[in-house]
């Protein structure tokens, strides 16, 4: 090629960087890797481990710095003091959902997890306030969550301590617990409807963390033009949904308006109430957005750290000792634990809350936004502008807790060996946008591990030592490699 061709090129490029750094509307943004034209900052993320990009990008830039993914900029946070200033200190400005593209072409804004303004403020309220009515966090609650426990349990005795990949078995019983709530019933382990369902949630799961949605995501004109495991997300979400609208169907006809019986029936309730409001938030359509965001969510978290908790629990045998010791003492043999004996367990409680730490399920969290120009620590963020709050750098820091790569209960213990809070757990988030069934999550988690601990010795088919418990995807979250174990009574 001529040689002032190149030099012409190469000038015009030049200049078309300049120009769209310089474009109105990107306020001050924090400073951050400089972006090419059109791609961003793709070249040197990798879509594999967004997580560690950032945290890479991080030693260079600080605390608060900016990532183009594509043409669209990315303010991210790491470290807890940023991510708690942000999210609760500047709680409402921080409050908005942020661009992803592939949940908006599933879910158009609806729901409770990716919908924005007076729509997400609305039914996030309405849904906990009638997961409060459901008992959540309460005795009610409780109940349901200890017998679905047994039924786990028998449902493991029937394994008969042959080896078994835990997947399905470990998603059944918190699913039971979330379709006692939405549906008022649960379902048997071996209903095939709910065998079908489970299996698209899980292919879901792998497939929103693995590097081509990362990419989808970030140039979502791929999605109309390309083919790809985004089109068998989709597909498996239309499956879902065609699932769950029959369901709402059954409860329209079946519904009695003075004695609602889950929260399909609250909802209905609530849309005959405001049926004469044009604005109204309460639809068919949210109803069945809203339905799927908390049925996938109170499944696949939950489901997904039992199944990897296990897997560390193998891993490291003398601490599962240590816990089936603390559960012989405080709860015995003869009767299932239960929420008061969290208190005089602290190995286990902080077992459980190491598990969640070290896994760090949702390495990125889900996209904010800031919701009007929000002025952040000398920079000037415009309004609708993405932000990406590493709960990696919160749930790992070195100060917090020392060597953060390594599995160990004893970052939530004292020196007298009681339980010790941390302002740096944060799986489930924290601010406007945490988890709505935060509650639940921890009550199934603490129960399901200790009954499962109780009633069963887990024997690995591999030595410890060369147990691998690395995350086969690290995209949007951490997923377990798979393995067996076998379940032997105690």
């Amino acid at each position: 090629m001529d040689p002032a061709v190149v030099l012409v090129l190469c000038l015009s490029s030049l200049l078309l960087l300049f120009l769209w750094r310089q474009s109105p509307g990107r306020g001050k943004l924090p400073p951050g890797p400089t972006p090419l034209p059109i791609i961003g900052n793709i070249l040197q993320v990798d879509v594999k481990n967004i997580g560690k990009s950032l945290t890479n990008f991080s030693k260079v830039y600080g605390p608060v710095f900016t990532v183009y993914f594509g043409m669209k900029p990315a303010v991210v946070l790491h470290g807890y003091e940023a991510v708690k200033e942000a999210l609760i200190d500047h709680g409402e400005e921080f409050s908005g959902r942020g661009h992803f593209p592939v949940a908006e072409r599933i879910n158009k804004g609806l729901g409770i997890i990716f919908s924005n303004g007076d729509r997400w403020k609305e039914i996030r309220r309405f849904t906990l306030m009638t997961l409060r009515n459901f008992g959540m966090g309460k005795r009610r609650i409780e109940e349901c969550v200890q017998e679905e426990a047994r039924c786990l349990v028998e449902e493991l005795r029937k394994t008969k301590a042959s080896p078994c990949d835990p997947l399905f078995i470990l998603s059944f019983a918190p699913c039971n617990v979330i379709c006692s709530i939405i549906f008022r019933n649960r379902f048997d382990y071996v209903d095939q409807t709910l065998l079908n369902m489970m299996e698209k949630f899980d292919e879901n799961h792998r497939i929103m963390s693995s590097p081509w949605l990362q990419v989808c995501n970030n140039f979502p004109a791929l999605i109309d033009y390309l083919p790809g495991s985004h089109n068998k997300l989709f597909k498996n979400f239309a499956y879902v949904k065609s699932y769950v609208l029959e369901k709402i169907k059954e409860h329209q006809e079946s519904l009695d308006m003075n004695n609602p019986q889950d929260f399909i029936d609250y909802f209905l309730i609530k849309m005959e109430q405001e049926k004469q409001n044009p604005q109204s938030k309460f639809t068919i359509e949210n109803l069945l957005a809203t339905v799927i965001d908390v049925f996938g969510a109170g499944i696949e978290t939950t489901s997904t750290t039992l199944r990897y908790g296990l897997l560390i629990l193998l891993k490291h045998p003398e601490v599962t000792a240590k816990v089936q010791e603390e559960i012989d003492r405080v709860v015995g043999r003869h009767r299932s634990p239960c929420m008061q004996d969290r208190s005089h367990m602290p190995y286990t409680d902080a077992t459980v809350h190491e598990i969640q730490r070290y896994i760090d399920l949702v390495p990125t969290n889900l996209p904010h936004a800031v919701t009007c120009d929000v002025k952040f620590r000398n920079y000037l963020i415009p309004k609708g502008t993405t932000v990406l709050t590493s709960l990696t750098s919160a749930l790992h820091d070195d100060r917090e807790f020392p060597n953060p790569e390594r599995f160990d209960p004893g970052h939530f213990l004292d020196e007298s060996g009681n339980f010790k809070k941390s302002d740096y757990f944060m799986p489930f988030s924290i601010g406007k946008r945490m988890c709505v069934g935060e509650g639940l999550a921890r009550m199934e988690l603490f129960l399901f591990l200790t009954t499962i601990l109780q009633n069963f010795t887990l024997k690995s088919l591999a030595d410890p030592k060369d147990i691998d418990i690395t995350p086969i995807a690290s995209g949007l979250a951490h997923v377990p490699p798979s393995y067996q174990l076998c379940f032997i009574p105690v």
